[in-house]
């Protein structure tokens, strides 16, 4: 009995997998299925009733001395455009039939016109506004339009060019100041938005996602990246998350056409944030500095001078009297940590020491000439980069010896062009040639080590030269002006 139970149940199964496949049903769909990843697009409508009322239009406004007296002023929106991507003013238009925004406002002052359109936000029920330092630099007076259609005269509180950040104050109260989000949390392919004035279009909104994070476009922070539509007039808009935080400041896009093409950058908040305060509460941000001009390591630098990987930030020279100079810090050192942080890149170095309070004695430590070395430095206070001074013309150097593996024609140096670069030694270019032209080598530039080890004269170069191993490249510490930089040569065999 049991066993006829057993081939019914058989039978039974076996007409039902039978059914289940007629109907084109897969056995398999009775399995718990695997649980969904994505579960539909987001809905940004209650984000935007959240975070609208905190965003604003900034317009500036200049003297019209400073104007084109023909009344062709170029779009405020492109002026910002070209001003921000290509470093250069907006070529005036000519042409009689420009649209209605291109031309000066008649109906506004003679000694206030109209200059450039961007976006902020409000950062406190009293007042404070954030926004971006290029989009309030240089004006005259700054206008801020709430979303209530409300406008008033801005002061500026301060602006930072370097981390691009600036706080302009109104005169009222109770504002919705947005919340500040915690960019730590931030993930790649979270969904974030935008508010801003692109072209001047007020409370505009865009969408998209976090594409990178950690981007490295600037001195003194790293952006993130995101695929937000962003255009001229978004600047100082925030980047909000799902949350209705503000976790950036929009500032720049990529393009090479001169129209958004999927990659924008946003100041991280946390750091804008720190930079704000300070401008709250002096005016002017309090940077930390070294004194030093470096570059990036790459690989063959760093497999010439026996370093295992290419990290680093490479010193190119040292200014005269600074905190560096005093350390001992040298050019052709490389600095590989900063208060026990390792400096993975170049640009990892001035934001660590932009962030250390001047005064602060700070550990470092260096690579010089194939050992490691702990040194400490005490950091200064940023100051405006001294002008390169260039080498006096006085007493003409001696003919030196042609140096046919590595394509140089060199000297001895002077004792004058010593005392003028604060030289103990080295060895000057007078001619150049393949190899070197190609390494990047100039007349006039002074090598001061090859292969790692020192030339304080051409029989030592001479010497270092007869000796290198010709299948190999081989590294050049060169002097050139106030600075000094490795280059990689490959001699002729």
């Amino acid at each position: 009995m049991a066993r006829a139970f057993a081939m019914k149940r058989s039978v039974t199964l076996g007409l039902l997998c039978a059914s289940l496949w007629a109907t084109g049903l897969s056995v398999a769909l009775v399995q718990p299925a695997a649980a969904q990843v994505v579960k539909g697009l987001p809905d940004f409508t209650e984000l935007v009733e959240q975070v609208g009322p905190s965003v604003v239009n900034i317009r500036t406004l200049e003297k019209a001395a400073t104007r084109d007296v023909q009344g062709n002023e170029p779009d405020a929106e492109m002026q910002e455009f070209f001003r921000r991507f290509f470093g250069v003013p907006m070529p005036t238009p000519n042409t009689p039939n420009a649209p209605r925004q291109q031309r000066p406002n008649r109906g506004q002052p003679e000694d206030a016109q109209p200059k450039g359109v961007g976006s902020g936000f409000i950062l406190s029920a009293d007042g404070f506004v954030m926004t971006n330092a290029h989009v309030v630099d240089g004006a005259d007076q700054v206008m801020v339009t709430l979303p209530d259609k409300r406008e008033f005269k801005a002061r500026i509180v301060g602006l930072d060019k370097r981390t691009d950040v600036a706080v302009v104050k109104i005169d009222a109260t109770g504002l919705p100041a947005v919340k500040i989000g915690d960019v730590s949390r931030l993930k790649v392919g979270e969904w974030v938005m935008a508010i801003g004035s692109p072209f001047g279009l007020d409370n505009t909104v865009t969408a998209g996602i976090v594409s990178a994070k950690q981007r490295d476009t600037g001195d003194y922070l790293s952006f993130i990246q995101t695929d937000v539509a962003i255009n001229p007039g978004n600047s100082g808009g925030p980047l909000i998350n799902m949350r209705g935080e503000v976790v950036g400041i929009n500032s720049q896009i990529y393009s090479r056409s001169g129209g958004f093409m999927g990659i924008s950058f946003a100041i991280p908040i946390d750091e804008a944030v720190r930079v704000s305060e300070q401008l709250r509460a002096t005016g002017k941000v309090q940077r930390g500095r070294l004194g030093v001009q470096i570059d990036q390591v790459n690989k063959e630098v760093a497999e010439s001078l026996g370093l295992s990987k290419a990290q680093g930030a490479l010193v190119r020279g040292v200014e005269q009297g600074s905190p560096a100079e005093k350390a001992g810090l040298e050019p052709g050192d490389i600095i590989l940590k900063f208060e026990g942080k390792a400096i993975e890149k170049s640009t990892d170095l001035p934001r660590m020491v932009g962030n250390t309070k001047p005064g602060t004695r700070s550990a470092i430590q260096v690579w010089r000439r194939g050992s490691m070395k702990d040194m400490h430095i005490t950091v200064g206070e940023f100051e405006a980069d001294k002008p390169v001074k260039k080498a006096a013309a006085e007493e003409k150097p001696q003919a030196g010896t042609v140096t046919k593996v590595l394509g140089l024609t060199v000297s001895e140096m002077t004792d004058a062009q010593k005392k003028e670069l604060k030289l103990r030694g080295g060895v000057r270019v007078d001619a150049v040639a393949e190899p070197a032209s190609r390494a990047g080598i100039q007349e006039g530039d002074v090598i001061l080590a090859l292969a790692n080890i020192e030339t304080p004269n051409v029989k030592t170069l001479e010497a270092l030269t007869a000796k290198l191993d010709r299948s190999k490249p081989v590294s050049l510490l060169i002097r050139r002006g106030e600075w000094a930089q490795y280059t990689v040569i490959r001699p002729v065999r």
